[in-house]
């Protein structure tokens, strides 16, 4: 399908080259992405497959499985939405004794006090729905991924891709490496890994954060995430030594007084 290949047209061709010319000379380790790297990664990309792919990713938020289960029927263009469809297997812990549900630290039953050697374990699956508002450069995109046969029918389904989530992580790699981003840094362990799909994620969800870190602004982000937790959520505000630095001087401003 043409969407798939590489068009060799003048403006593609200067995309790619426009992002090739960042050198990994140029780039501090870092943490994420700012929303202007996640761009250069998408100006990165060789197919309009490609560059639809990982526009949802850095527009969206959305994780990878969400993204890859779209389907033509969950794009809203009249509403400017995208229905998201979540799939999550959870774990339930209970005691053998009395039944009570347990937590995973639990070491006594808080109901009779029994010592939980063995908690009883069963699996339920959990289907959650949302909407997400989308602009309308990006609905321009899926329109024309459209037109141009991009949708793949499997087992009645018209998918958008019909790619393994391997293969979606080696496309976020290569024109990651292409944009000249090679590596990015766990702050937690100060490993250094490659760009991967969940990174545009965590771009959307911090840079969202700068922009309105308020609690309301968090609520809201919170749902177009799809996280469970507003906690979660409010992981993503993260501090920056210079901005931590301006918050101590404000702070004592004025001396002791």
């Amino acid at each position: 399908n043409q969407v798939h290949y590489l068009k060799n047209t003048p403006a593609l061709k200067e995309r790619i080259m426009s992002a090739s010319r960042i050198t990994k000379q140029q780039l501090p380790n870092k943490e994420y992405l700012e929303a202007s790297e996640a761009s250069s990664i998408e100006d990165a990309t060789k197919c309009l497959r490609d560059q639809l792919l990982i526009r949802l990713y850095r527009r969206l938020g959305a994780r990878v499985s969400e993204v890859l289960g779209l389907e033509e029927k969950h794009i809203d263009f009249t509403q400017r939405q995208i229905k998201i469809e979540h799939e999550k297997m959870r774990i339930n812990l209970s005691c053998p004794e009395c039944g009570a549900r347990l937590g995973k630290k639990h070491v006594f039953c808080p109901t009779c006090g029994e010592d939980v050697i063995k908690a009883v374990s069963k699996t339920k699956e959990e289907r959650n729905l949302r909407k997400i508002p989308v602009d309308e450069d990006t609905l321009k995109l899926i329109r024309q991924y459209i037109k141009q046969g991009g949708i793949t029918e499997v087992d009645g389904r018209r998918k958008l891709f019909n790619i393994s989530r391997q293969r979606a992580w080696q496309i976020v790699v290569d024109c990651a490496e292409r944009a000249g981003f090679l590596k990015l840094v766990n702050p937690k362990n100060d490993k250094q890994h490659h760009v991967s799909p969940h990174k545009f994620r965590d771009a959307f969800a911090i840079n969202a954060m700068k922009k309105k870190p308020t609690f309301d602004d968090a609520r809201l982000l919170q749902e177009i995430l799809g996280h469970a937790n507003i906690n979660t959520t409010m992981n993503y505000r993260k501090v920056k030594g210079e901005e931590l630095q301006n918050y101590y001087d404000d702070l004592i401003k004025g001396g002791d007084k």
